[in-house]
């Protein structure tokens, strides 16, 4: 999670993050934490008992299935692998940087030669520049004697899910075995070299229809964006890894995923993935600009499909934040990640527990509730605090600290360093990212993507998009407006009426 020589991820700050812990929390007079005793800290401590049950829960089963069950889901795998089978590789391009272009493609054909079969690389592409550079590449990397063959589909630069749709039916022209292996690698990428040979042999179970692996950042960028992704990257192996132990995660993930060609060469998934929409009961219907990955992620729940995770298969991806101020960057990325994530997981959960299974349709639940659980301890410390004793606000930081510490020890599983800002970026996404789907559940319409600085086309402007928009902040205003009087009632502050 830090760069080599961080300070932040030595020892020495470590010991003297436990020890401000340590003194914030004895400089506080014995009167402060009376707090805990009321209504207010049983509040608060309920809530986070669930939360983070929740997150142990997680984190155990992310254990299991790195230590115990993935061993053995590698060995069945191995005693189905074959020599000789035929492997694809397919890369979008669009408007990304000429220096990881080359890296992306040159990982792509090392890969390529690295198969223990034959292999194609499929490069979906808008530019002629690209074009130019992955031939160059091509012919300085593989011989005529390479069993490695060189696929370009060239496409309007109308969005990744066209040039997705493209590449499908361009593998779908080569008439693959139904389980090869179709690895979909976003443009700034890199797999490793033993990508096939780790992976394909999974597809030979028909019951498999997608994998993912872990993944960590070169982030281009400030310090502090650095340490934001390499948390999330952290966080995302933990929670994996669990979903992992139930055979479906719960996304796959666009930067790297691989999926059976079976399921690349079905036409109902290539129309999904091209073209996607919900009917919402107040918004009307919309496409989907963003969200590939969710929904072929939906498509194989949907249908039944197994969706693994690699936990010893790691690729690097090049981040480049969208802008130079962090909350700016952090608030775009969360209305594209969040806004996926939300405008999927209504219609998974309407796919019922005894089809998806009780665990992977609780989490999905779990996604929706946390965003308003995770508001409930700051609400509740800010009302105390304005109401109660001005003391809360202070316990409540201690807790806080002690509390967001305390997980990121766990996160060492993931990760060989983790800094000390660890604790401050875990709260801020809790409290920041669950105001931001807040908003995002009402307005599931507004969609954006960073890297084409495009929106969704609204059309005209009519009174009934008009209208439709201040609905939207009216139920998010009762909504919070609710939140705020459940929480007073849970502290006390309120008291229900005796009929």
């Amino acid at each position: 999670m830090a760069s080599a020589g961080d300070f932040s991820a030595s020892p020495a700050a470590h010991v003297l993050m436990v020890l401000g812990i340590a003194v914030a929390a004895t400089s506080l007079p014995s009167q402060a934490y009376a707090i805990i005793d009321s209504k207010t800290g049983l509040a608060i401590g309920l809530i986070g008992a669930w939360r983070y049950g929740w997150g142990i829960l997680h984190f155990l089963r992310g254990i299991i299935y790195r230590s115990i069950v993935y061993p053995r889901m590698q060995r069945a795998a191995a005693a189905r692998s074959r020599k000789g089978f035929h492997s694809y590789l397919l890369v979008t391009s669009f408007r990304i940087p000429t220096e990881t272009t080359v890296d992306v493609y040159r990982a792509a054909f090392a890969a390529a030669l690295n198969a223990p079969g034959p292999a194609t690389v499929v490069a979906s592409i808008v530019d002629l520049s690209d074009q130019r550079i992955i031939k160059k590449l091509y012919a300085a990397m593989v011989t005529e004697a390479d069993p490695v063959d060189l696929v370009i589909v060239r496409i309007d630069g109308t969005g990744k899910r066209d040039a997705l749709a493209s590449g499908f039916r361009a593998i779908a022209r080569l008439f693959p075995a139904p389980d090869a292996m179709v690895a979909v690698i976003d443009g700034d990428s890199i797999v490793p070299e033993d990508l096939v040979e780790k992976c394909a042999p999974f597809f030979h179970d028909p019951n498999v229809g997608a994998l993912t692996t872990d993944e960590y950042a070169e982030v281009r960028g400030k310090w502090i964006f650095q340490q934001w992704y390499a948390l999330r990257f952290a966080q995302r192996h933990i929670l994996m890894s669990s979903m992992g132990l139930s055979r479906r995660v719960l996304t796959l993930t666009g930067r790297m995923s691989m999926f059976r060609a079976s399921i690349i060469c079905n036409p109902d998934f290539v129309a999904q993935v091209e073209v996607d929409f919900i009917d919402h009961p107040r918004l009307g219907r919309f496409k989907f600009l963003t969200g590939d990955d969710k929904s072929s992620w939906f498509w194989l729940l949907r249908n039944g499909y197994q969706m693994l995770y690699l936990p010893d298969v790691v690729i690097k991806t090049i981040e480049d934040p969208p802008s130079e101020s962090f909350f700016r960057s952090a608030a775009m990325l969360m209305v594209r990640w969040y806004g996926n994530m939300l405008r999927t997981n209504g219609r998974a959960l309407a796919l019922g527990p005894r089809r998806i299974g009780f665990f992977v349709w609780w989490a999905i639940l779990d996604q929706r509730m946390s965003m308003w659980t995770c508001l409930v301890g700051v609400t509740s410390a800010i009302l105390a605090t304005l109401m109660i004793s001005p003391f809360t606000i202070l316990v409540y930081g201690v807790w806080i600290l002690a509390s967001r510490y305390a997980i990121t020890l766990s996160l060492y599983s993931a990760r060989r360093e983790i800094s000390v800002v660890a604790p401050l970026l875990l709260y801020f996404n809790q409290i920041f990212g669950s105001a931001m789907k807040v908003f995002i559940f009402f307005h599931l319409d507004r969609q954006k993507w960073t890297r084409q600085n495009t929106t969704l086309a609204r059309g005209e402007r009519s009174l009934l998009i008009t209208y439709r928009q201040y609905e939207s902040k009216l139920y998010q205003s009762v909504s919070v407006l609710a939140l705020i009087t459940a929480c007073s009632l849970m502290i006390g502050l309120t008291a229900t009426t005796r009929l």
